[in-house]
């Protein structure tokens, strides 16, 4: 598999001089499996350039899953070339919300609407199809199985694991690893704790042995301490879980949008030197270079 990141900056895209090197568009990832069956992780503004991309391959087959539904992973999708296009096959996965009980095709449609986009979900040329992701339960493309499993934010959020050609990678979409919510005096603490502790062994076994994971990694541990709840991890949350999950490599993602090229390579440059024993390469997530697995 080969995996290039279109989009790396969480929650607004952050254009300019200060994000040159690793980038200001939202999340976007493409995947690419031996047999170069396409598929996309998320739909930030970064998936704007990958189409610009693959207007090269015309016709396309491209097979878009989506993490969850805030604005900085679906933004790009009235963006993407290829739905205009005839003869082009889009599918676009994700889930069920739990509170609008909407499914994935909201996405699109609500973007299309005339308030909002010139351009009427009517009027795309593009094959649009729409199918609903379940937990634990796997999607097929082509020799691909990608396997959904819900993570902890503050809308339903699926991370992917991506099996093919004998070789994996995880997303974990945004997510913040389940705190318990409880003081240990309070007698809901170890009743809560026992089901943090399931959900952690969870998300470990689902990233298992990973060659590549890619974890939402936006704040450092003091920043962290006033954005508890926020619905996204540090860098130290993201090596925990590939030292747990033995991945061979972490790359570090969703930047936070007031970091800059220099303010990242710094924390990167820390990083590298506290933790020198984590079994794993740690990398910065950056935009338009391409990853051999």
């Amino acid at each position: 598999m080969k995996i290039k990141f279109w989009g790396v900056r969480g929650s607004i895209p952050t254009p300019g001089p200060s994000t040159v090197k690793y980038g200001g568009n939202t999340t976007c990832i493409e995947i690419r499996t031996d047999d170069n069956d396409l598929i996309i992780l998320d739909a930030g503004t970064g998936i704007h350039a990958l189409a610009q991309n693959l207007l090269k391959e015309m016709p396309v087959q491209a097979h878009i899953f989506i993490t969850h539904t805030h604005w900085d992973h679906i933004q790009g999708l009235p963006f993407f070339i290829p739905i205009f296009i005839p003869n082009n096959h889009i599918k676009i996965y994700g889930g069920i919300d739990p509170v609008t009980n909407e499914t994935i095709n909201r996405a699109l449609s609500v973007q299309l609407q005339y308030s909002f986009f010139p351009i009427r979900e009517a009027q795309l040329n593009a094959r649009i199809e729409y199918a609903t992701v379940k937990p634990g339960v796997p999607v097929h493309v082509g020799r691909a199985v990608i396997t959904p499993i819900v993570l902890s934010h503050p809308v339903l959020n699926f991370g992917y694991r991506i099996d093919c050609d004998g070789q994996s990678v995880f997303f974990t979409g945004d997510y913040e690893p389940q705190l318990n919510i409880y003081d240990p005096e309070d007698d809901e603490y170890a009743e809560f704790q026992s089901f943090v502790d399931a959900k952690w062994d969870e998300v470990v076994l689902a990233m298992k042995d990973v060659d590549a994971l890619i974890v939402d990694s936006s704040y450092t541990n003091e920043e962290y301490a006033s954005k508890q709840g926020w619905g996204h991890g540090t860098y130290d949350s993201g090596i925990k879980l590939a030292t747990a999950a033995k991945a061979k490599k972490l790359f570090f993602t969703h930047h936070e949008p007031t970091r800059s090229d220099t303010s990242l390579e710094i924390i990167y440059q820390n990083l590298l030197q506290n933790n020198p024993g984590t079994g794993c390469e740690l990398l910065l997530a950056q935009e338009g270079i391409d990853i051999s697995l």
